[in-house]
């Protein structure tokens, strides 16, 4: 099985956690900066690519390497890196040739390179190999749990998925197995509850090791199981889609071609190639008439009718006449939109703040 994880998304919407207000990539000229809320160009558009913004920063191109760059549009350039990831918790793992260690919000490296292999931050540790063996250190660089298990993932609820002798458990702080190593495939928790593979259906298990709900839903081909949104969860079983809630019962029975998250209430489903949505009961609030459809987001959704991209509010009125050719969803209120290759950014009242 090869199943990693992240999970990958349509239309992601990139995380914007930082106090700064929210920034917006733009390209000209096949350059890329960023504009305000309001249309304001506050970065130029200078670099060969670019990110959208995270936990307070975004990655541009600069001698072929991605370094972080601020909200205030400075590099983090103390030391060129093979790789610079996402902040988590205030650091960010770094590559240089072979070796990783981490760096704080202004660049310093904080944890020296080192390691064979890093991951992010979670819970104040960090998973990382040494030679062909996983533990967990702490922001001091020191060993919490030294290197003894096959793979391991993030801490969340004071649990980390762990693999010893082919087989994936739940290890606690001190490096023990919590709860026992006989699955297929762990994921960290999410809350209380975490998703778990055997025998090619996933189920959702607690932070005390009981099963809340056997092996028995389909693997999505994207690897996303166990995603609550809203309460709720898109399970599929024999290719059918319903929804379940946190403690594991079938709220929406499985009877749609596709299913996508929870949001504002609402959410997508997909019958005979049609998109509409439905509510927690279930009730299809939203015909299905539509091409494609993603989540709720600042009161509207993104819908594709005609070949074209627009937006429908929560009762199904097209807000947003769907005139783009390619869009993504609204964001801390503008949405990326396309209109003859030309990128732009709109409002929530459907008005251009700014153009390629």
């Amino acid at each position: 099985m090869n199943m990693d994880f992240q999970t990958i998304g349509h239309h992601k919407i990139g995380e914007q956690l930082s106090t700064h207000p929210p920034l917006f990539k733009i390209r000209e000229e096949h350059k890329y900066g960023f504009i305000n809320i309001d249309g304001k160009v506050v970065i130029e558009a200078q670099y060969l690519d670019a990110e959208d913004f995270y936990n307070g920063f975004s990655r541009v191109q600069f001698n072929n390497k991605m370094i972080p760059l601020d909200s205030l549009g400075r590099l983090l350039m103390k030391r060129l890196y093979n790789f610079v990831g996402y902040f988590e918790e205030d650091l960010a793992r770094v590559q240089l040739v072979n070796l990783w260690g981490y760096i704080d919000p202004r660049g310093s490296e904080v944890i020296e390179v080192q390691f064979d292999e890093a991951f992010d931050f979670s819970d104040g540790l960090a998973c990382v190999r040494k030679g062909d063996r996983f533990g967990f250190i702490d922001k001091a660089a020191q060993w919490v749990i030294e290197p003894q298990f096959d793979k391991a993932s993030a801490f969340s609820a004071a649990l980390a998925p762990a693999l010893s002798d082919g087989f994936w458990g739940y290890i606690d702080r001190e490096g023990h197995f919590a709860i026992a190593a006989r699955f297929e495939l762990c994921l960290p928790f999410k809350g209380q509850l975490a998703a778990f593979v055997d025998d090619g259906f996933w189920g959702l298990i607690d932070s005390k090791g009981q099963i809340l709900v056997e092996p028995q839903f389909d693997l999505p081909e994207d690897g996303a199981i166990g995603e609550f949104s809203d309460g709720l969860a898109a399970v599929a079983i024999n290719g059918r889609y319903g929804y379940i809630n946190q403690k594991g019962e079938m709220l929406i029975e499985p009877q749609y071609t596709s299913a996508g998250d929870f949001s504002e209430g609402l959410a997508p489903v997909e019958r005979k190639g049609r998109y509409g949505y439905v509510n927690k009961s279930g009730e299809t609030i939203i015909e299905a008439r539509f091409e494609e459809a993603g989540v709720f987001s600042n009161g509207l959704a993104l819908v594709r009718q005609n070949g074209r991209w627009g937006f429908v509010d929560t009762a199904g009125q097209m807000r947003i006449a769907p005139t783009f050719d390619d869009a993504a969803s609204f964001n801390n209120g503008l949405a990326w939109v396309s209109i003859d290759d030309r990128w732009a950014y709109c409002n929530t009242e459907g008005i251009i703040v700014w153009q390629e």
